[in-house]
């Protein structure tokens, strides 16, 4: 189905939600979709196909809504109960293969103080529970009225895909050169309907996401009832998704719902103006429209991702939004890091002051920056912040245990791919996300190297300018999900921060960013040798192992001197290896802070960030040291 079904009606009874303008528009999809697929059988020479045929093209709304207003018998009964095995299948079709959309209008959210995204929040909810209740109502009082509803009862969630409160876009400060972007509403809160697996065209990145030197936003072919725009808050900075309506572009938004939250919208909005515009799957874009642009005289960075299957994966959302907060970041003379971070908890036995962790708070899944905060003191420090509360988890390497706590929460993308499933699901607090913390341990992380058994697996007894070589160098071994085959290495300077600074031959990319970044990394490294000498912060190489048991450098050798029983066992074993060693890490770096902070305060936090590209085991080794310490991190 090339269409998504909006339903902006209220209904609250059976005949309501069958005389609807929506229902009346589904009905028309699902029997032209039916149709066509009887004659794509080749069936439409048999008798049976053709009057079956005959009985859908000229059904109408008036025959359903017959068959609940009478007591049919004969042929009448046996008619009637072909139209409702047909509207069987329309119903199992809108809840598997749909994609639909329950619009409110929700303007007071900016006009009036009484109401707020939260309260917003709670209605809508409401509205999608009572229309999948109202639809699976109605399919049941069409079965029993025509004796197909024998048995058992069986629940269905018949919940839209996506219901969502909008505002109109002129609440949006948009700038005058942008002035047609404000007649797309904005989605300013939803509920989506979590444990829905969705195909895309492709299931990895193949393509990379560079600035342009043209504005690629042509607005004269910008359509705005055909867009869904969400105002989402990536760090501090505001970015407004625009996602195409067709299939194969909207199926994008739950995940992004997932990843990301919602920009605050409340009066003071109205003079926010953004500091980024995206768009997915720009109809008529050339390809050679892919990436982004800073329009310098609008201050905005505006990025775009043409409408063509072979940008149809999430992961042409995810990078493309995180690289435009990236820029930003770089040009505002912070420091991106693509990495996981988490902020431990460090608490100590009362009699004995040994130390246990007792809390674990996620700071980033993939992406964040390093600020740089004066204290009291006079003394620099570095500020962890994060932007999403979501991961883009990919499960090749997760235990079947850590799959199981995902189910219920989680917008899926190629299940069926065989490699590369992916899954986004919920793993931070926006307030921990938004709030800074300082940056204690800065971790580079090697997923190729084999690590005995008995060695170290955080080695943080190198100097700066050691560790410095790991960062500049990004290097890793490659799952195959980006041009680089699995098994071999590919390096990215900095582990790529988008947008890539360098390429795997040294070549420099965005020379204008790349030397605002590398001035911002001077500062960087200075304040981290100040605060090492101190011992407020340590730097240094983390062994995760994820792919050494796919590198191509490692040999059958090596693997069993490493005491694994084959490659196929490092995948797991590697990472809980690494758990463990970061446990004690944490815990070491936690007594010296608490000496140096003197009064032994009863708990200290201990930030760390994990800096590594895709599959490097930053969510596999916290998912390890969950399990480890029995905390429910996910």
């Amino acid at each position: 189905m090339e269409s998504i079904l909006e339903i902006k009606d209220g209904c609250v009874s059976s005949e309501q939600l069958l005389r609807s303008y929506a229902f009346a528009r589904y009905l028309k999809i699902y029997k032209k979709e039916f149709l066509e697929d009887l004659e794509k059988k080749g069936e439409k020479h048999s008798q049976e196909a053709k009057q079956k045929m005959d009985l859908i093209a000229n059904l109408t709304l008036r025959d359903i809504l017959h068959i609940l207003e009478r007591d049919s018998n004969g042929a009448e009964l046996e008619r009637d109960r072909a139209i409702v095995r047909f509207l069987d299948g329309c119903y199992h079709h809108y809840r598997k293969k749909s994609f639909s959309r329950l619009v409110r209008m929700h303007n007071e959210v900016v006009t009036s103080s009484s109401e707020s995204q939260n309260s917003i929040k709670t209605k809508i909810s409401q509205k999608a529970e009572n229309l999948s209740a109202l639809i699976v109502s109605t399919r049941r009082k069409l079965l029993d009225k025509v004796g197909l509803g024998h048995g058992v009862s069986r629940s269905h969630d018949a919940s839209p895909n996506v219901t969502a409160a909008e505002i109109s876009g002129h609440y949006g400060n948009i700038p005058s050169s942008y002035a047609k972007l404000a007649h797309t509403n904005l989605t300013v809160t939803a509920d989506i309907k979590t444990g829905v697996h969705y195909d895309t065209s492709v299931n990895k990145r193949a393509f990379p996401f560079y600035e342009l030197d043209h504005n690629p936003l042509n607005l004269d072919i910008f359509e705005p009832e055909d867009w869904v725009a969400v105002p989402l808050s990536v760090g501090k900075w505001l970015i407004i998704a625009y996602i195409h309506k067709s299939r194969g572009c909207i199926e994008m938004e739950p995940g992004l719902l997932n990843l990301f939250p919602f920009y605050k919208i409340d009066q003071s909005f109205v003079n926010k103006k953004p500091d980024g515009i995206f768009f997915f799957g720009y109809p008529g874009a050339p390809k050679e429209d892919l990436g982004f642009y800073n329009d310098k005289e609008n201050d905005l960075l505006i990025g775009m991702v043409p409408q063509y299957p072979e940008y149809g994966y999430f992961g042409y959302c995810k990078k493309p939004i995180l690289t435009l907060h990236n820029v930003l970041a770089i040009l505002k003379g912070d420091f991106p890091l693509h990495c996981g971070c988490n902020r431990y908890v460090v608490g100590f036995d009362y009699e004995t002051a040994e130390p246990f962790i007792s809390e674990i708070f996620i700071k980033a899944d993939d992406m964040g920056k390093a600020e740089f905060h004066k204290g009291e003191d006079n003394v620099v420090r570095l500020k962890f912040f994060g932007t999403e509360i979501g991961a883009f988890a990919c499960l090749d390497g997760f235990s079947e245990q850590a799959k199981m706590q995902l189910i219920g929460r989680e917008i899926g993308y190629n299940a069926s791919a065989g490699t590369n499933a992916r899954q986004i699901v919920p793993v931070a607090e926006e307030n921990e996300v938004s709030t800074g913390s300082d940056l204690d341990l800065l971790l580079y992380i090697n997923n190729y190297d084999l690590k005995k058994p008995g060695e170290t697996m955080v080695d943080t007894s190198m100097k700066v300018d050691t560790a410095m070589k790991h960062f500049h160098d990004g290097r890793r071994c490659a799952a195959g999900s980006t041009q680089t085959g699995r098994g071999g290495t590919e390096i990215s300077y900095w582990a790529n921060p988008f947008p890539l600074l360098k390429d795997n031959d040294g070549k420099i990319l965005h020379e204008e960013l790349y030397e605002k970044y590398t001035n911002t990394e001077e500062e960087l490294v200075s304040i981290i040798e100040k605060l090492v000498s101190k011992g407020e912060m340590e730097i240094g190489v983390a062994y995760s192992m994820l792919m050494a048991g796919v590198y191509e450098g490692n040999t059958d050798d090596d693997v069993l001197s490493c005491e694994f029983k084959n490659r196929e066992e490092i995948e797991q074993e590697g990472p809980t290896r690494l758990a463990e060693s970061l446990i004690v890490s944490i815990k070491e770096f936690a007594i010296k802070k608490r000496n140096r902070l003197g009064n032994n305060p009863s708990e200290v936090d201990v930030t760390v960030a994990i800096i590594g590209d895709s599959r490097t085991g930053k969510s596999e080794t916290s998912e390890k040291m969950e399990g480890i310490l029995n905390m429910n991190i996910a």
